[in-house]
């Protein structure tokens, strides 16, 4: 893939001119892996989701290492003054999650990649519901545009923004500042998952991969297991920013019986 990464006037000036001060101002922000950051061709980042800042706190671990990235972000918060004129003025993409307009900012993503830039996707679709504040199962843009392009996915995992801006209360609290703690992993080669979106259990597979990987940057970061991931059509979608409800732990499926395995080939060919 080729590569530009070249950032536009606009985009340096919004990103180091208002955005990272900005952060500094409510944060201390500390990154680890910025070795695993792709330094040739597009490559697809990819974050847990808990506040609208994560978006920008991810943006500056990568534009602090002259990455610029362009993140798929919700038509909604274009319409928000000045923010929606900053998203617009640096080239950053709406989603459109219910109509037809949401193939398209799959489309533009997919060109920006194959034109060797860096596309920030959060693949839980919207804030995580659980009430354990851990990654939920994702959606499936990120492995569609994986599997798509080839382009490499960088997990990523970030905790502490949330202290800042809770994605439940929208209660901003700049003061005193807070730990923002980013941890970048190494890229996932997802080529064995082959370029065919319309293979669905492909597409999970490697949906599910994504989610992992960031999981256990999360783990590192909380310095605890996560529990399964919270699921809004087994656990329930509790609605527009508002905290779910875990139900208990689905029964796991029944083991066959090796010994009536064995029976049942007896006399095969």
């Amino acid at each position: 893939m080729p590569t530009t990464r070249q950032f536009t006037p606009f985009y340096r000036f919004a990103a180091r001119g208002v955005i990272i001060p900005a952060l500094k101002a409510m944060s201390r922000q500390q990154v680890t892996g910025q070795e695993n950051i792709p330094r040739q061709g597009g490559f697809i980042a990819v974050a847990n989701h808990l506040t609208e800042l994560d978006s920008l706190t991810a943006m500056r671990a990568l534009v602090d290492q002259d990455v610029p990235v362009y993140s798929l972000a919700k038509s909604s918060l274009f319409s928000v003054p000045v923010l929606g004129s900053i998203l617009r003025a640096g080239g950053q993409i709406p989603v459109h999650r219910t109509s037809t307009d949401a193939a398209g900012s799959l489309a533009e993503a997919e060109r920006l990649l194959r034109a060797g830039e860096s596309i920030m996707v959060f693949p839980e679709g919207t804030l995580s519901r659980d009430p354990l504040r851990w990654p939920m199962t994702g959606k499936t843009g990120a492995a569609r545009l994986a599997m798509r392009t080839g382009a490499p996915v960088l997990p990523m995992g970030q905790w502490g923004a949330h202290l800042i801006l809770d994605g439940y209360s929208k209660k901003l609290r700049p003061f005193p500042r807070k730990d923002v703690r980013i941890t970048i992993g190494a890229p996932l080669d997802l080529g064995r998952f082959g370029q065919d979106i319309e293979d669905r259990q492909a597409v999970r597979e490697c949906t599910a991969e994504i989610m992992r990987a960031i999981t256990a940057l999360v783990e590192e970061l909380r310095g605890e297991k996560a529990p399964r991931p919270y699921d809004m059509h087994y656990d329930g979608d509790p609605g527009k920013g508002q905290i779910g409800v875990r139900r208990p732990d689905p029964a796991p499926a029944p083991e066959s019986d090796p010994g009536e395995q064995s029976a049942g080939q007896e006399g095969q060919p």
